[in-house]
């Protein structure tokens, strides 16, 4: 099945539409061949339309995958490497030959483009988090296309993203994005294998309920890329839970989806605009431990978003600092909460189930303060 134009124009996709602030991600098989090698007509195609797009007053932000795949073939490689220290090799062959493509196709719509490689480091620590946002608003200000990508080169498995589709959500936040497009090789999300006859395309997704039945699968096409179907829709998931609205399709279809948007899936943004410190804590800070919450510490901190006290602390688990963020779980073992603890994990055996009349008072601060929490329901 086709995901062609939509017929009826929803709010989503008029929001979408109308954003003046944008952040586009393109992926690998968009912008290589099969063989491997930097496609430059599909990439100045790609430029031509974010130009235009600049042109009619919008601000974009460019999250672009290509640069390993960019570099299977200068170094001979016969796919994609597997192991990381190729990888990082074709990476750092890859990422210039990208960089100096983009920079040549923009000049010549008179754009100047500005490289920012990201690891998750610069969004998992509080001060890189602040940086890396400066760093874009700035490129923005001054009239320049912020290119972003993960920093292959140096990146290693603990300290990856794990693909450019979370980069690109956790970035819509930093610059505060108006919507999300998200272009691939794939035209739309699907109630199936859109290569299976019978297919669907989903057109609009505005609750958890039109994903049901959904199957979506969890690695590219293409064989080029990290990320698939699942990782994009797991991507849209996070800008809509922080009041940004997404739109999913092909590369081909580029044109539309930045004109009247309307093409591909439309997620509507299901959440109002996170704070950068709780939009942090949900989504990009690495959670060190987990405690364990009895039923009244999870009504307290979800539904009345008050602190955590040790009262309501069952248990512990990890080997985390104060000042570390935590996961908080429910009895059933569920992630209800996200926080920055107060105390270490070592100080904390001693006081959890204990009111906070039965404890010194150098101890009776809050185990997770209010305005270092996140619900996550």
């Amino acid at each position: 099945m086709s995901g062609g134009a939509v017929g009826v124009e929803s709010p989503t996709r008029q929001a979408i539409s109308a954003a003046q602030r944008l952040v586009v991600k393109v992926g690998s098989s968009s912008l290589t061949t099969a063989e491997g090698g930097l496609d430059h007509e599909r990439l100045d195609a790609l430029v031509g339309i974010l130009a235009k797009k600049v042109a009619s007053g919008s601000q974009v932000v460019l999250v672009s995958s290509g640069a390993i795949a960019a570099g299977i073939a200068p170094l001979g490689l016969r796919g994609r490497p597997k192991d990381l220290a190729t990888q990082q090799a074709a990476a750092s062959v890859g990422q210039q030959t990208l960089a100096h493509a983009y920079a040549d196709s923009f000049v010549r719509h008179h754009l100047t483009v500005g490289q920012v490689l990201l690891t998750a480091n610069d969004v998992v620590r509080r001060s890189h988090y602040r940086n890396a946002r400066r760093t874009l608003n700035r490129l923005l200000a001054l009239g320049a296309i912020p290119v972003v990508n993960e920093n292959d080169t140096v990146a290693t498995a603990e300290i990856r993203f794990g693909d450019n589709d979370r980069l690109a959500a956790l970035v819509s936040h930093l610059v505060g994005a108006e919507a999300m497009v998200l272009l691939s090789d794939v035209d739309a999300l699907y109630d199936g294998d859109p290569r299976q006859e019978g297919s669907a395309v989903v057109s609009e997704v505005t609750s958890p309920s039109d994903m049901a039945g959904v199957s979506v699968a969890s690695s590219g096409t293409s064989g080029l890329g990290t990320g698939g179907m699942a990782s994009k829709v797991e991507a849209a998931r996070v800008a809509c839970s922080a009041g940004i609205p997404v739109l999913l399709t092909s590369a081909a279809q580029a044109v539309r989806a930045l004109g009247p948007a309307d093409v591909g899936t439309a997620f509507a943004a299901t959440g109002a605009h996170l704070s950068a410190r709780r939009f942090w804590l949900a989504h990009a800070a690495g959670a060190r431990g987990r405690l364990h919450l009895d039923e009244g510490a999870v009504a307290a901190v979800v539904k009345r978003r008050r602190s955590l006290l040790a009262a309501g602390v069952t248990g512990v688990e990890g080997a985390f600092e104060g000042g570390d963020v935590v996961e908080l779980a429910g009895p059933s073992g569920t992630v209800v909460a996200r926080g920055v603890v107060a105390y270490d994990a070592g100080e904390l055996p001693e006081l959890i189930g204990r009111s906070s009349h039965e404890l010194p008072p150098e101890q009776r601060r809050e185990v997770v303060h209010a305005d270092d929490l996140v619900a996550m329901r």
